[in-house]
């Protein structure tokens, strides 16, 4: 009989990737969700590709998880009704009796229940789900994916974090967790806030990349106003514009200034500084 897997989401992501990596290094067996029409080209050697789409029937979601005894979930950020979306599998992997759900939740969400993240872990509690939260900073790889083209093209960081301070996280330290806490046993009912160990400005940032690219990038710390007409300008939806109008408030309010050792505690090694994130990924700035 061959081993349960770990069915995983977002598969091809930036963290979802990362997921997969780790949980093959570590021996696992790895089904990786693909969406219909997309390219199993793109996922982690060793992974097994499997159509999934969130929103599928019930039959669907049952056979996505066949084979699998736990599930790495992640919200597409498309996906705002996640009663519609995302309970549907839960649900799907409560009745499988799947023995873990690892939930890439958000830094704050037991204090934020406007988030969608919130309402998934409190369902995930109501089904009596065998659930752990993983509960992230902000990612280094914003700035090398979001961010990218106002650093790469303008040498500059154009954001309204004023004077404040984040502990970022990168992602691959969020795809060592999810494998070490998916493969080790004692996770399960747990929450882990995973931010990094430093907590730098922006102006940090700046310094940083400015030493690593060897040529001068900026922050230019633009009010919330000035922010939120740029992204208007440039024909961001309003949807998005709100988003990012709510996050560098919270930017703003140090909420996501505290740094942390869990990733060391939990994987044996300390948190990726943001100086190895910038040398690591320099060619997407060059």
């Amino acid at each position: 009989m061959t081993d349960p897997a770990v069915f995983v989401t977002g598969a091809s992501g930036t963290v979802g990737a990362s997921v997969v990596e780790e949980l093959l290094a570590r021996g696992s067996r790895v089904v990786a969700a693909v969406r219909p029409g997309g390219d199993p080209g793109r996922l982690p050697q060793g992974a097994v590709p499997r159509q999934f789409e969130f929103g599928a029937t019930p039959a669907g979601h049952a056979e996505a998880l066949q084979g699998v005894d736990r599930l790495f979930l992640m919200r597409p950020p498309p996906i705002e009704d996640v009663r519609t979306y995302l309970f549907p599998l839960i649900d799907a992997a409560v009745a499988a009796n799947l023995t873990q759900i690892v939930f890439l939740s958000l830094q704050g969400v037991q204090g934020n229940r406007k988030t969608p993240h919130h309402a998934v872990e409190q369902y995930l509690r109501q089904v009596g789900a065998p659930y752990t939260f993983l509960r992230p900073n902000f990612f280094m790889q914003n700035l090398s994916t979001t961010y990218r083209v106002g650093i790469r093209d303008h040498g500059e960081i154009f954001l309204p974090a004023g004077r404040s301070r984040t502990a970022f996280i990168d992602a691959r330290d969020i795809g060592r967790v999810a494998a070490v806490v998916l493969t080790e046993s004692g996770h399960t009912g747990k929450a882990y806030t995973l931010s990094g160990e430093q907590s730098i400005s922006y102006r940090n940032v700046a310094e940083i990349l400015s030493g690593v690219l060897r040529r001068p990038i900026r922050y230019n710390r633009p009010s919330e106003s000035e922010y939120l007409a740029r992204l208007a300008a440039d024909g961001q939806p309003p949807d998005y514009i709100d988003v990012q109008k709510m996050i560098y408030r919270i930017v703003r309010w140090n909420i996501s200034a505290f740094p942390n050792r869990q990733v060391r505690m939990l994987t044996g090694r300390p948190a990726t500084t943001f100086h190895q994130f910038a040398t690591d990924y320099r060619a997407v700035w060059e």
